[in-house]
């Protein structure tokens, strides 16, 4: 059961964009670009708290920071990516992507650990930012965990599909269907989405394209998947144009896409930041492999009898498919790879005894890990 509606309409959508960015009232902010508040970095250092989640919430969910990381500090960062995708290219590696064909871009999954590993002070510089730290803890509080993903949209790289983004936003319209009005309301308010430039980005290049306001339009995890909402989305986005050391951050419910690369011969480069509040977590530390070899032998003897194991899986595996390793486990036949207790219903069509079982799980969790 549902309490959204399954059949969003684009009149709700349309009606919600008529609302404007009124710059009074983000006195810190330098001017507004097609919707977008732009601030210049030490003017978002003086807005207090409250004026920054107005501009994610209530305003246009798109902020715009000019000069928020030294443009040195992430020349250094870029080297050690560059480095990364030079050896992902030489090994074969082929990084999925959410929302666009495997292959259009290049992407350094899990880009934080990987600096952090390879080039300590590069990493301590690049994430001693007040900037980062300001608009995460606008948005989530304290305790925040940071993740990071580089993604290099090429020379005649084609956009991605307007869409929402993590946690509902990966998810099948079936799936998202299943949650209840709350949690979309609630979804948004658990992440926080970034982008620092590593490089100039004219329009030309295909910046992120966004539809400000649109993270207030109630159905929109359902409305991306549908065709007149991507075609609307297309026709009237946004984009601005960033130079190396801006960063944009915004809702993840404001609908967006990577653009279209339509220059010659930029490589468009973006470490993409998503930030996670420190309350998206469970109690306790389970071993749900554990759990799951465990039960699986009375699962299995239920399942043969035709009796319901639904219910049971759910309480004993992990049902959501992050967080994952995206290089051993990347989502390249979807938008998100298999959770464990897909593992655990495939194991029971197929009749797996209880030694292969333990393999597939065991094959499941080592993808999952970074080392």
């Amino acid at each position: 059961m549902t309490q959204t509606r399954t059949s969003p309409l684009l009149d709700d959508l349309v009606e919600v964009l008529t609302d404007r960015t009124d710059i009074a009232s983000y006195p810190h902010a330098a001017e507004v670009l097609d919707e977008v508040l732009v601030y210049d970095a030490d003017g978002l250092r003086a807005a207090p708290a409250d004026e920054v989640v107005r501009a994610f919430g209530e305003g246009p969910g798109v902020v715009v920071v000019r000069g928020a990381l030294d443009p040195a500090v992430v020349g250094r960062a870029s080297a050690v990516f560059a480095e990364l995708i030079a050896e992902q290219r030489a090994t074969g590696t082929a990084s999925g992507d959410h929302f666009a064909p495997p292959g259009t871009n290049d992407r350094v999954w899990n880009a934080l650990e990987k600096l952090a590993v390879r080039a300590p002070e590069v990493f301590l510089d690049y994430y001693s930012c007040d900037v980062v730290a300001l608009v995460s803890q606008a948005w989530l509080g304290p305790g925040y965990q940071v993740t990071s993903q580089v993604n290099v949209v090429n020379p005649g790289g084609t956009a991605q599909v307007g869409h929402r983004d993590y946690h509902l936003g990966f998810l099948s319209p079936g799936q998202i269907a299943r949650y209840p009005a709350h949690v979309h309301r609630l979804s948004p308010v658990l992440t926080l989405q970034g982008a620092v430039a590593h490089g100039d980005m004219p329009v030309e290049s295909g910046p992120t394209l966004y539809l400000p306001h649109s993270q207030k339009y109630a159905d929109g995890y359902l409305a991306t998947t549908r065709p007149e909402f991507r075609a609307y989305f297309e026709e009237h986005h946004v984009q601005l144009p960033l130079r190396i050391g801006d960063a944009a951050f915004f809702n993840p419910a404001v609908i967006h896409g990577a653009g279209t690369n339509r220059s010659s011969d930029v490589r468009r480069t973006a470490n993409l930041l998503q930030i996670s509040s420190a309350f998206g977590r469970a109690m306790e530390s389970v071993d749900r492999e554990r759990v799951c070899r465990a039960v699986y032998p009375g699962l299995r003897a239920r399942a043969a009898l035709g009796l319901p194991v639904e219910h049971a899986v759910a309480a004993a595996a992990e049902g959501y498919p992050f967080p994952t390793n995206l290089d051993l486990d990347p989502p390249v036949d979807g938008l998100a790879p298999p959770s464990q207790a897909d593992v655990v219903h495939r194991a029971l069509r197929e009749g797996q005894d209880e030694e292969t079982f333990a393999a597939t799980l065991r094959r499941h969790a080592a993808r999952r890990r970074t080392s």
